[in-house]
């Protein structure tokens, strides 16, 4: 049985904390504590783990780099991800400065965008006129674009993108992209995910007040 999206989905956290708990200086992990940092059960992370074969030690629990190494394997982890932005406003300006994505192995190799006054191929990270998104997507072998355009380019751009090849999609424009045969895409609104959160909070809220 293949392993599905929210198995993926939680090694890929596994293996965030894994690299934190290396830095501090740790060699070994036990199931309980990877399953409090990522919020499921320790049932679940052995599960999850014995779905690729890998097992640890009753009590001695896992060798903290060969848990590393065996999920690099898995996941791809060992190659550094080329990953191209499109549109370069506040959102994607932000995404290409932030430095955080060296260390998940994560290099945006171009932005690009429409507007004249934005294009830049001698900057630190090359912007480029859209127009030239398929070329670099082929040259580059990218599969995964970061799309910040605006609503009503969404969609268009989308389209784009899948025709040149890529086969990932993180949509940050305030739409519903549907996933297609072969290309996933992940949508963020992050004004739906605040007003989510104030939602919970006004429960939450409301629920203490009930209590008391």
């Amino acid at each position: 049985m293949g392993a599905t999206k929210e198995v993926v989905v939680r090694l890929a956290k596994y293996k965030n904390v894994l690299e934190k708990l290396r830095s501090l200086g740790f060699v070994k992990v036990f199931s309980d504590n990877l399953a409090d940092a990522v919020g499921v059960s320790p049932a679940l992370v052995r599960k999850d783990f014995s779905m690729f074969g890998i097992t640890g030690k009753k009590r001695g629990g896992y060798q903290l780099d060969d848990l590393i190494t065996q999920l690099n394997r898995i996941l791809g982890g060992d190659e550094v991800q080329r990953v191209i932005v499109v549109g370069c406003g506040k959102i994607g300006s932000a995404l290409m400065q932030y430095r955080g994505f060296a260390r998940e192995r994560i290099r945006i190799v171009a932005g690009f965008d429409v507007d004249p006054a934005k294009i830049d191929p001698n900057a630190p990270i090359p912007i480029r006129d859209i127009s030239e998104l398929p070329y670099v997507v082929k040259s580059e072998k990218i599969k995964v674009a970061i799309l910040t355009v605006p609503e009503s380019a969404a969609a268009q751009v989308a389209d784009m993108l899948v025709a040149a090849g890529v086969r990932g999609i993180l949509n940050f424009a305030p739409i519903l992209l549907k996933s297609q045969q072969n290309v996933v895409i992940h949508n963020i609104n992050i004004a739906l995910e605040l007003e989510n959160l104030f939602c919970l909070l006004r429960f939450a809220e409301s629920e203490g007040e009930r209590n008391r």
